[in-house]
């Protein structure tokens, strides 16, 4: 008997809310590593960029840096010279690399957070951010029109033989750019007990060089690398930060600082090992700027984020611009508003006096710096800084859970949550009256507020048959009554 095998069918490849992420070896493959990079160089071609070259960086997953030489070949087939770091860098370092030089895009190999059994292409726009739907909308449909053709590529040391690669360490130019918006000196002389926690990333090594030789005294943990990223996702929160939470419980440090998988995203600890949630960081972060540096730029937040800064907003007279979920929206929003800050659910900062992409590590220092602040006013330690925070900014219990549905009624469980939720809105949430309900602009969700100002947000994904449920409450048992609501919807019961 003769088997024939028929040629695979070519990927659908769809950059999401931050590129595209697929699992190693299945979807995520050389072959695929060079269409998006062929995707790249078109959009660069066709806008005559060429000469300006493209930054590629990676992470520290498994062949990350294989991946990116990868990638560097089909762009020097196209003849666009390549900046390619010398090691795995967070992913902020190709958007710093990027503006820097003035180039015509980044790529990152990285799938920060997600599992360690994937990986991911991130594409950075001219100006560092994420890059928007007009420049993807022109990756992706020559990705679509180079499945099953043969990529053509350069091998890389023949191309650095001709001259057209640059290895790049950013460091040296990043602490320097740093050091234009923050005061290091001002970090390293506190007397205070750090634990930095990099979840094995692309993050490692970079806060204790940045504020070494001085007075701080800064702890890292789980700074080797380790593709298995020690059997969690390289997100930092709970559970995933609770070796850290520990540590810090023990005894002997004033706060923790967070970062993920490739550092572009930050967390915090108080003194006592409590998890300081995302949103309590954007209103703490937006606090800051506008307390301690007397800035009153406006502030973007996505949707899914907290209903603090709204409230901040008020006290501060600081406009507040709401988006989508994902960078690729607020970067953008950031630069046509000129916001100071902007901020997303899931960890992501970016600062308009620093970059309009996220940047855990500056995040992190800028929290250092909030606190210090805090203690210097006398609001000390950490957790009697925050207790005051809430004072101000108003309580805020938030938690998100995710919702897996079986892939056969994903389209039917889809239809109930976006079409009939549309048409016959609920009035009450388990009895508790809806002030009003707010259908997402991307189609996928709606929200809805109480009076008091919580809120339950209920948002379907587009490339998995899972559907997120998000609450931030006025109380703990609040938050948790909101959630069971939430999945009482997805699932229809």
């Amino acid at each position: 008997m003769t088997i024939i095998a028929r040629p695979p069918t070519p990927t659908t490849i769809v950059f999401g809310t931050d590129g595209w992420r697929a699992r190693v070896a299945d979807e995520f493959t050389f072959e695929n590593v060079r269409r998006c990079a062929d995707g790249v160089a078109r959009y660069v071609v066709g806008r005559g960029d060429e000469a300006k070259g493209v930054v590629v960086a990676f992470d520290r997953r498994f062949a990350s840096e294989h991946f990116a030489a990868a990638a560097a070949e089909v762009l020097l087939a196209h003849d666009i010279p390549v900046f390619l770091a010398v090691a795995a860098v967070p992913t902020q370092m190709s958007s710093f690399e990027v503006v820097q030089r003035g180039a015509a895009a980044g790529i990152v190999i990285t799938a920060s957070h997600n599992p360690w059994t994937d990986n991911g292409f991130k594409v950075k726009a001219p100006t560092g951010a994420a890059a928007g739907a007009e420049i993807l909308g022109v990756i992706e449909a020559a990705i679509a029109e180079n499945g099953g053709a043969a990529i053509e590529r350069r091998p890389l040391a023949d191309a650095e033989a001709a001259g057209l690669v640059e290895r790049f360490d950013p460091f040296p130019g990043y602490e320097q750019f740093v050091g234009r918006t923050i005061d290091l000196d001002a970090l390293k002389a506190a007397d205070v007990s750090v634990l930095v926690e990099p979840l094995y990333g692309a993050g490692s090594t970079w806060l204790p060089r940045l504020l070494g030789g001085g007075r701080i005294r800064v702890t890292e943990i789980h700074n080797e690398r380790n593709p298995f990223f020690g059997g969690i996702n390289p997100e930092p929160i709970r559970p995933n930060v609770d070796a850290a939470l520990a540590t810090i419980a023990g005894g002997g440090y004033d706060l923790g600082l967070l970062l993920d998988g490739d550092a572009d995203r930050a967390g915090a600890a108080d003194e006592r090992g409590r998890f300081i949630h995302q949103l309590e960081v954007t209103g703490l972060l937006m606090y800051h700027l506008a307390e301690h540096r007397r800035l009153r730029q406006p502030v973007v937040v996505s949707v899914n984020n907290t209903s603090m800064a709204e409230h901040l907003g008020r006290h501060y007279g600081i406009d507040v611009h709401e988006t989508p979920v994902g960078f690729k929206f607020i970067g953008p929003e950031m630069i046509r508003t000129g916001a100071m800050l902007g901020a997303e659910e899931s960890g992501g900062f970016g600062f308009g006096m620093h970059l309009p992409e996220r940047d855990g590590i500056y995040a992190d220092l800028m929290l250092l710096e909030l606190f210090l602040a805090e203690k210097a006013a006398g609001r000390w330690p950490v957790s009697r800084a925050l207790a005051a925070f809430h004072e101000l900014a108003g309580p805020s219990f938030y938690r998100r859970i995710d919702v897996h549905v079986e892939r056969s009624i994903y389209d039917e469980t889809k239809q109930r949550l976006l079409v009939d939720l549309r048409e016959q809105a609920p009035s009450h949430l388990d009895g508790h009256a809806i002030a009003r309900t707010v259908p997402l602009g991307t189609n996928d969700g709606f929200k809805f507020f109480l009076d008091d100002g919580t809120w339950l947000l209920i948002r379907t994904s587009g490339t998995e048959p899972l559907v997120r449920v998000y609450t931030e409450a006025t109380t703990a048992d609040l938050r948790e009554e909101m959630l069971a609501v939430g999945e009482r919807l997805v699932r229809g019961s």
